[in-house]
């Protein structure tokens, strides 16, 4: 099997005429040349050039494989562009939305490897737990967890399901016991949501057990991580984050109808997109991967 590289010393000589011309047009040394001459014939068992002080003349056998090899040059000149024009599209700026604790549970812990694979593309991370208007462009890719997804022209992927449940920090549980059924939450401490949060049906159904919402309420989802770990109360939130939490303690489960889920959103024009569909192949695995479902806790020893 003849290599390509030999055949290119071969269609250079061929047009300069010369070792030292084609070494000359190639960059290369002359003795570079002559070598790779001598591979490509002695590869193909037939002497292509006639070689002398002069020069290198085509044997009949080296003029009936220059139109074969010009064409074999052609086709890999095609493959070239291609894979550089490949490498255009897989460039420029994928712009994503999604909570900050989404983001930390499988989003970041990601990217190193996607950069890896993908150094020409440039990720945008908008950290907030407010659901930005994606139709309209203010990113091309939004990571999501909902109890439903509203009506609308967006592509839609689902990640995983989104399991919650109660927590608290082990100096709460010790001070206060760990609430281990809907009527025991009465009376608790809660620390509840704020702007974005405060409708979010897990922390509705949990202030509503407690009766009414405690001492501090919290605008984003880590801020409550920090305020129930600091002591200061109960508060649902997804497993996926109280789980990796080393302070805290799950109490139960939140039991409402309904399944929450993580979702992948894009535009319709913007799935196919080379940079946005790579993005969104690569990280779909990931996510999964770091969002399963809550422990099987029917054995746990209670706090």
């Amino acid at each position: 099997m003849f290599d390509w590289n030999d055949l290119r010393h071969f269609l250079a000589v061929a047009r300069a005429g010369s070792t030292l011309g084609a070494a000359k047009r190639l960059g290369v040394n002359q003795t570079t040349v002559a070598r790779r001459l001598d591979a490509l014939e002695a590869a193909g068992g037939v002497k292509l050039f006639e070689r002398d002080r002069a020069g290198a003349n085509l044997t009949e056998a080296g003029a009936d494989l220059l139109a074969h090899a010009e064409a074999v040059e052609k086709a890999a000149l095609a493959v070239e562009h291609r894979l550089a024009a490949r490498r255009r599209e897989m460039a420029g700026v994928v712009r994503l939305t999604t909570s900050e604790a989404l983001a930390t549970i499988g989003v970041v812990p990601a990217l190193g490897e996607f950069r890896r694979l993908y150094p020409d593309i440039q990720i945008d991370l908008v950290l907030t737990d407010a659901f930005l208007d994606i139709e309209k462009g203010e990113a091309d890719i939004a990571l999501r967890a909902s109890y439903g997804l509203e009506s609308s022209s967006l592509v839609a992927r689902k990640v995983a399901d989104d399991y919650w449940g109660v927590f608290c920090s082990r100096a709460y549980a010790d001070a206060h016991g760990a609430p281990t059924t809907r009527e025991a939450l009465a009376g608790h401490a809660v620390v509840d949501g704020e702007g974005a949060l405060k409708d979010l049906p897990p922390l509705t159904w949990l202030r509503e057990a407690a009766g009414g919402a405690g001492p501090l309420r919290c605008s984003t989802m880590n801020n409550i991580v920090n305020a129930v770990a600091a002591g200061l109360g109960l508060a649902a939130l997804p497993s996926g984050l109280g789980d990796r939490h080393p302070d805290l303690v799950w109490c139960q489960p939140v039991t409402i109808p309904g399944q929450a889920s993580f979702w992948v959103l894009t535009r319709q024009d913007l799935r196919q997109v080379p940079r946005i569909r790579a993005f969104i192949d690569f990280i779909v695995p990931h996510l999964t991967a770091s969002m399963r479902e809550t422990p099987d806790r029917s054995g746990l020893d209670r706090w």
